[in-house]
């Protein structure tokens, strides 16, 4: 399994990467009422880990079951399905991924660095100027609509709680990663020594951060020189920083919404499905209107689809990312029954060719060269779908704020407004103005 995570960009620094708290092997129990769990337990030697709802149980074994134990306690009364609490990993970091960041293109598209004001903030003015933000008519849309309103809950790997562009929006979350209201920051992945160096970066002004520099392999940073030499690429863990971009990007579209961060995922891109769940309940039970899933499987998994049609009942819009293999596949939760999976698309409203297609694609936004935040009040160079998910989730809080009761199938008419592209994408490529038009207006 994996999420939709790599080519981002940024700083990223060692981490401690902790060890799993559960012994063994670990699966998801769904049951109903007949079931007996406890006899279950003596009879297959589990133990209940912790109830992921009414009805499931994370449950850990010394060793693990044989299918034939499985098949066994399938059709045990009262079991309605046994999985793996498989490990979700970062689709943009995953081997399959086909997202590179390309340098020259970030390059290209820089329109300057000069400090500037976004509603509150010192921010880099090519942060709100940038071309993916032109293309989606941001600023025609906040001239015309609104800035957002209501909660998106964004399940990644925390975010920078000390971002001077976030900490205005940031509301309390939950790290799911250690079972914790107050490690939601993305630097509790870090040791001390590399807080020390992110530390050192925030303090360089944003105007003085004016070189895009290439870190590792898939990784952009816009740094300047000087603050690039006290970094080592070895000491970066895969996916660090991913869900400050993210969150960077839901701001950019949405600043007067608020931010609910919700970590399930660790720096080094790693899930468990189980976390990944609960953080689907939580933000379902915590208020959220919109949910940001930036991370993808190929198989369904039946707690996952239980977790995304609880969250459907309570009324919030579930986005999710297509996926970066480049194929027309069928990928989970974005191709579930009322979820908006995202793809990607360059500035030239082509299809980005790492961008998955078809079913898990019910609409697209650009995904390339975007700026967006990283912590240490950084900025960083992305792609993926992830952020063109980012882009989206941002888009579903201005609809709602214009129209609270929408439902998924009312929020895909509206994106279907957006600018006719097709290529395997839905209807319509992000255009925020004829978006919100068509949902100002949904009987013309």
């Amino acid at each position: 399994m994996k999420s939709s995570f790599r080519t981002w960009a940024v700083l990223a620094f060692s981490f401690l990467l902790l060890a799993s708290p559960l012994a063994g092997a670990n699966y998801i129990l769904q049951f109903n009422a007949l079931a007996n769990v406890g006899q279950l337990g003596s009879s297959y030697g589990f133990q209940v880990v912790r109830a992921l709802s009414a009805q499931s149980d994370l449950i850990s074994t010394l060793n693990p079951l044989s299918d034939t134990a499985l098949q066994a306690l399938r059709a045990e009364i009262g079991v309605i399905e046994v999985e793996v609490d498989a490990e979700v990993n970062s689709s943009e970091d995953d081997e399959n991924s086909h997202s590179p960041a390309v340098l020259e293109s970030l390059v290209n598209v820089l329109p300057g660095s000069a400090p500037m004001n976004y509603f509150g903030t010192q921010v880099r003015s090519d942060y709100v100027n940038q071309r993916g933000t032109q293309m989606v008519q941001l600023p025609q849309e906040q001239a015309s609509f609104g800035t957002g309103l209501g909660i998106v809950a964004i399940i990644d790997t925390g975010v920078d709680t000390t971002h001077p562009a976030l900490t205005g929006s940031l509301i309390a979350g939950y790290d799911f990663t250690r079972n914790s209201a107050d490690t939601v920051s993305e630097l509790t992945d870090l040791d001390q020594s590399t807080v020390v160096i992110l530390d050192q970066t925030a303090v360089v002004p944003l105007e003085l951060k004016v070189v895009p520099v290439e870190l590792s392999q898939s990784t952009v940073v816009i740094l300047d020189q000087s603050t690039v030499v006290i970094l080592d690429n070895d000491m970066f863990p895969e996916a660090f920083g991913h869900g400050t971009m993210v969150a960077g990007l839901v701001h950019l579209i949405a600043p007067s919404a608020q931010i609910m961060p919700l970590k399930a995922f660790h720096a080094d891109g790693s899930a468990n499905l189980s976390d990944i769940v609960r953080a689907i309940r939580y933000a379902a039970d915590n208020g959220a209107s919109v949910i940001s899933m930036s991370f993808d499987m190929p198989v369904l998994s039946p707690e996952l689809q239980s977790a995304v049609t609880y969250a459907e009942s309570k009324g919030a819009i579930l986005v999710a990312a297509a996926g970066n293999e480049g194929k027309s596949e069928s990928v989970y939760p974005a191709a579930l029954s009322g979820v908006i999976g995202v793809g990607s698309v360059n500035f030239e409203d082509r299809r980005s060719p790492f961008s998955n297609y078809g079913h898990a694609a019910r609409t697209s936004a650009p995904g390339e060269a975007l700026i967006t935040t990283f912590p240490g009040n950084n900025y960083a160079g992305v792609w993926g779908t992830s952020f063109s998910t980012a882009l989206v989730s941002g888009a579903v809080t201005l609809m709602r704020q214009l129209q609270p009761h929408l439902h998924s199938s009312d929020v895909k008419d509206c994106l279907d407004a957006g600018v006719q592209i097709d290529q395997g994408m839905g209807d319509g490529r992000l255009d925020l103005v004829r978006s919100l038009t068509a949902c100002a207006h949904p009987d013309e």
